[in-house]
């Protein structure tokens, strides 16, 4: 295998290593656990409320941690290190909930909260390291980044479906219950995050920084994020298209983190729930591999309005859905859409960055999406305290698809381009 290969390969697997985390651990088992043994004894609307605030405060570290710490790895090349940092907090709080006994909600937060953070933290300049990665070969940008989102979908997907025969079948694997086999995949989820996670920090390149002492990356790295928000206002281009991501991102990532326990609030039984998750990643996984061809023939932009305009009707329908069909159909429809609208998104705003500055302008761009992470579920759990209606919650969404795609729309990609190598 070629150096190129390696590096793409490990990169690559990075995403297939996370998104364990992001299937089993939030879209998957820890709302369902949540609502059912952690909250035992709370009504579903409380139990709901807590889940987006324990979502919401996550984001808000990331979104305050995210630019800060990005533009010191600029300065030090310290991308790794940090994806390092943040990738071990993340993998030993999710190991943490194994621990957590029935009715301790409180703990379950923290740790899902400290656990998000560290996804989401390595996540940052994991992205950041994209450039790097098709150095040799810019055009396959939307390629690679959609084999990422892909692989990911595979991979978080083989681990969910293990995970879930733990469940449905625990005596096949000596647990006592359902209950400490969920526990135990929490375990599962740290131990692939992890061991999947190394050739990343052998095979990855990494530009080197400017100021290899921390010290001095520190006090140049909070130097220039001073001046990068100009900088990033300057390139007209790219703070239309982080606007616009900020929106549409939003509806993405609040029906991720709450799609369970709505589905519960309606009163679908859990393993319908988990079909349908499994439905999604499986399907997935060619799907995102069909945007990255999209993306390489007609431009990024144009799988983003297909994906952009599905996830509209998406939340209508799931707004009005009352039957398990209904859901497992959504669940096809997101499936189809949600790696190319990921995907797309991080290769778009990979060539409107200047050369040099990917994890100073990708903390950034984190930051738009965790702040999105941190309006959507807050908002369905305001308005699901105020109305009492899971499905007006849902429905409160559509709002940022509609707007985000119309500012999209603005977003001329070469002269963002063009703007954006200029400053380099």
């Amino acid at each position: 295998m070629t150096s190129t290969k390696k590096s793409t390969f490990a990169w690559v697997l990075y995403d297939w290593a996370n998104s364990a985390f992001a299937t089993t651990v939030v879209a998957g088992f820890f709302p369902l656990f949540f609502k059912q043994y952690w909250s035992a004894g709370h009504e579903a609307t409380t139990s709901t409320f807590y889940l987006g605030l324990a979502n919401a405060l996550g984001s808000m570290v990331i979104v305050i941690l995210a630019p800060i710490l990005g533009a010191i790895a600029d300065c030090g090349g310290y991308r790794k290190k940090f994806l390092g940092l943040f990738a071990f907090l993340g993998i030993t709080m999710t190991s943490s909930l194994f621990w957590v006994k029935e009715g301790y909600w409180e703990f379950a937060a923290a740790f899902y909260a400290l656990a998000a953070i560290g996804f989401s933290g390595s996540i940052t300049f994991y992205d950041s390291l994209l450039p790097s990665v098709v150095a040799h070969n810019p055009k396959k940008m939307d390629w690679i980044s959609a084999l990422g989102f892909s692989v990911g979908y595979l991979g978080g997907g083989l681990l969910f479906a293990l995970n879930v025969v733990m469940f449905l079948k625990p005596e096949m694997f000596g647990f006592e219950d359902g209950a400490q086999a969920i526990r135990a995949s929490f375990l599962s989820v740290a131990l692939w995050w992890g061991l999947f996670s190394l050739p990343l920090f052998f095979w990855v390149p990494e530009e080197r920084g400017e100021h290899p002492s921390l010290l001095q990356a520190s006090r140049e790295g909070l130097a220039r994020l001073r001046t990068t928000f100009k900088k990033i206002r300057s390139l007209k281009v790219t703070f239309t298209f982080l606007i616009a991501y900020w929106l549409y991102i939003d509806g993405v990532d609040t029906i991720i983190r709450m799609a369970v326990d709505y589905g519960l609030a309606l009163g679908f039984p859990a393993d319908s729930l988990i079909t349908a998750l499994l439905l999604v990643q499986f399907i997935g996984f060619p799907a995102a591999l069909a945007f990255g061809k999209l993306g390489e023939k007609y431009g990024p932009k144009f799988g983003l309005y297909i994906g952009i305009t599905g996830y509209t009707f998406i939340t209508l329908g799931g707004a009005f859905m009352t039957t398990q069909a209904h859901f497992y159909g959504l669940a096809i429809a997101i499936a189809l859409v949600q790696g190319g609208v990921q995907s797309l998104s991080r290769s778009l705003f990979a060539r409107l960055i200047p050369r040099g500055q990917s994890a100073e302008f990708f903390g950034f761009f984190n930051i738009i999406g965790k702040a999105a992470a941190v309006m959507g579920p807050l908002m369905m759990s305001l308005v699901i305290m105020v109305t009492g209606s899971h499905r007006l919650s849902l429905l409160s969404i559509v709002i940022f698809f509609v707007v985000g795609g119309l500012l999209l729309a603005r977003v001329d990609l070469k002269e963002g381009e063009r703007a954006a190598q200029s400053f380099s």
